[in-house]
């Protein structure tokens, strides 16, 4: 199920942290809903691999994007 874009969250990276092979610093990546990763302040990121995995919030920055963006 594909969620709406006007629900759709996004974030940049600020730090790899160790994870150099899935992620790049100032790239932006898709963030799934996930409740429970949330309040053990973690995210669940789409990375370089393609597929999602919990990373800590405190490696991305939230941010808007426009929709014109959320389609490329």
């Amino acid at each position: 199920m594909e969620v709406e874009d006007t629900q759709r969250r996004f974030a940049i990276c600020i730090d790899d942290a160790g994870y150099p092979d899935d992620l790049n610093v100032r790239t932006v990546y898709q963030v799934l809903p996930d409740d429970s990763a949330a309040r053990s302040k973690y995210l669940r990121i789409v990375d370089e691999t393609g597929e999602d995995y919990l990373y800590p919030a405190e490696l991305f920055a939230l941010i808007d994007v426009p929709i014109e963006a959320r389609k490329a």
